[in-house]
């Protein structure tokens, strides 16, 4: 059974999260050929390459299970120490989870627990993807549409985030004047997250009953982004319903089709030698879920 050392552990940890071999020195306060020395340990301990020298570093496969391993370590370590009354070792590592950008605009910042020892490393990704940086051992946990459990994880139902649509009064009564159709949104303009967003797809596709496969849209990688730039008149789009919400009262936006409901059924995963060094995040992050209903 391999035993890896944890100075060696830590390093590289430390040039995959900084992006270089010099940066991990820094933050560890040791020479860059102390680092170079246990990456290289490592590397010799498992007979693979674990980070690509690059720049900015990253990870191999095998380097990515190594890193998953040592975050689980640190969790362990970490639970073991609250456990005792002692102060928790490398507390100023901060945890990385996965979030959607929508949750995150929404809900998630509230939900984290704020006297936990913890500091957080959000990765942003599409509800859709965001399974896939937990299975590649990015991630300690993941907020995820995933609803079958990733291979070693537990899986929790979050609830449903209800979507709606807008645009601003203007551009409404430019583009729908004859009504919110398919061949209406095969010409407005919309505004998506990135190329991975299907959000405005499902919408269109929903009120035409057919696929529309080429929405003329503007690309924003944010989430009040989007809503902003509805709201000065770029174009339409879909957002989670409690962000908008505020907007439709005060008549900043006008929603599109009411009538058309979509919902996106949230799940949280987390590996099981995580399960419980995170509890505490877990307990919090489904009882905001359920108990803001967001399936507003």
């Amino acid at each position: 059974m391999l035993m890896f050392d944890r100075a060696s552990l830590t390093a590289l940890s430390a040039v995959l999260d900084t992006g270089s071999f010099e940066a991990a020195a820094a933050r560890l306060n040791v020479s860059q050929s102390a680092i170079s020395q246990r990456i290289k340990k490592l590397e010799d301990q498992t007979g693979a390459i674990l980070v690509r020298r690059t720049r900015p570093a990253t990870a191999t496969e095998a380097g990515q299970r190594l890193q998953a391993h040592a975050e689980t370590l640190n969790l362990l370590e970490r639970d073991v120490a609250r456990a005792m009354g002692t102060p928790p070792a490398n507390i100023d590592r901060p945890l990385r989870i996965a979030v959607t950008a929508d949750t995150l605009a929404s809900w998630v910042l509230p939900a984290l627990p704020k006297e936990d020892a913890l500091y957080y490393d959000l990765v942003i990704d599409d509800q859709d993807h965001s399974a896939e940086l937990l299975m590649r051992g990015e991630v300690a946990a993941a907020v995820t549409s995933r609803k079958g459990a990733i291979a070693g994880c537990d899986v929790i139902a979050l609830g449903p985030l209800c979507y709606a649509a807008f645009a601003a009064p203007a551009f409404a009564a430019a583009h729908f004047a004859q009504g919110v159709t398919g061949t209406a949104l095969a010409r407005a303009p919309a505004l998506t997250f990135n190329r991975k967003d299907r959000l405005q797809l499902r919408w269109a596709a929903m009120v035409a009953g057919r696929s529309i496969t080429n929405l003329p849209t503007h690309f924003i990688p944010s989430t009040h982004g989007i809503t902003e730039a509805a709201r000065v008149g770029l174009g339409w789009a879909v957002n989670p319903l409690p962000l908008v919400q505020p907007l439709f009262d005060s008549g900043d936006l006008v929603r599109l089709r009411p009538d058309i409901k979509l919902d996106t059924h949230l799940y949280w995963q987390v590996p099981r030698q995580n399960k419980t060094a995170l509890s505490g995040l877990t307990k919090c992050l489904v009882s905001y879920a359920r108990n803001q209903h967001v399936d507003v």
